[in-house]
């Protein structure tokens, strides 16, 4: 049964060696490649997959040979150093919950790294964790289009519409925006997505996040347009699209509190505010896929000797 499974799964990543149709999604296509039956169950499957890579790395064996250190991991972005592990664990008051400025939340309740590398969200259904997990998988997957999202097995994203107002205590800079998209990038790379389609999803990302004062976007289809910016810091390029005005729901950028020893956060570039000083203060550096290895096939077919049918493989033996 066990080799049955994996051999069927592995034929079907015959279908990612032709380059995926314009008419069909990235979510559609690599779970037809991946886990062979286009389901609300397996896109969901794939989104864990994708987004538990991205937080904590490659915990799927064989892959096609892309090392994803994962977002939880220090590293570096456009040679500055980027730890993102202090939002996630509270030791930064950094989390929105309505009032006028950050509160302290540990995202890492639900049994941290252990359920991930399971291929769950959590141990615990109740922790601030699998409420985070599992709203990334809806988010992305209405991102990448998945179709069958919203039926039994897939849940629609209903959460916020404003990835702005989640983030607005963050104070995040360029590079910490530009590290995780990175990750993003890799983590799906990882699996043998092609290049174009790891291209498009991370100008997807720049656009709705990695741009000071931009106007409303639409992030999920059924929510309409809200603001979106995530990179607020002042070293954050201005949005091309704000012509010369921040947006008043755009508030006076807060640096969150360490918890730990009652200082601010400490982050590369200039703090400052959303404001619209020319054409934009700071480093003035957009989030870019630059970082991204360069071998990655545009077929996805075969990278660093490794073979997508052995990802696919690899894919059905953690779920087995």
């Amino acid at each position: 049964m066990r080799f049955s499974r994996i051999a069927a799964v592995a034929a079907a990543a015959t279908v990612a060696e032709a380059q995926r149709p314009t008419d069909t999604s990235i979510c559609d296509y690599y779970t037809t490649a991946l886990l062979k039956e286009n389901t609300a169950k397996n896109q969901y499957t794939l989104l864990t997959l994708v987004v538990n890579t991205v937080v904590i790395g490659n915990y799927t064996m064989p892959n096609v040979g892309i090392k994803v250190p994962g977002i939880l991991a220090a590293g570096q972005y456009e040679g500055t150093d980027v730890n993102l592990l202090p939002y996630f664990t509270g030791e930064l008051a950094s989390t929105n919950r309505g009032g006028k400025s950050g509160v302290s939340v540990n995202f890492l309740d639900g049994g941290a790294a252990e359920p991930l590398m399971k291929n769950m969200p959590a141990n615990d259904m109740n922790s601030k964790q699998y409420f985070l997990l599992t709203h990334l998988y809806q988010f992305f997957g209405s991102l990448l289009g998945c179709s069958q999202q919203g039926m039994p097995g897939f849940d629609a994203y209903t959460a916020a519409a404003s990835m702005y107002k989640v983030h607005k205590f963050m104070d995040l800079n360029p590079y910490e925006v530009g590290y995780f998209i990175q990750q993003v990038g890799m983590a799906a790379a990882s699996f043998g997505v092609a290049e174009e389609d790891v291209k498009a999803v991370g100008t997807a990302l720049n656009s709705l996040f990695g741009y000071r004062c931009a106007p409303p976007a639409t992030a999920i289809k059924a929510q309409g347009p809200a603001l979106q910016s995530i990179c607020i810091d002042g070293a954050c390029p201005v949005s091309p699209m704000a012509n010369g005005t921040c947006d008043p729901a755009y508030e006076p950028v807060l640096v969150p509190v360490n918890t730990t020893s009652n200082a601010t956060k400490a982050a590369p570039g200039a703090q400052g505010t959303a404001t619209m000083s020319g054409s934009g203060s700071g480093s003035g550096m957009m989030p870019t896929m630059s970082s991204m290895p360069s071998a990655v096939p545009t077929a996805g077919a075969t990278a660093y000797g490794v073979s997508f049918a052995a990802a696919a493989a690899g894919v059905a033996a953690l779920l087995i």
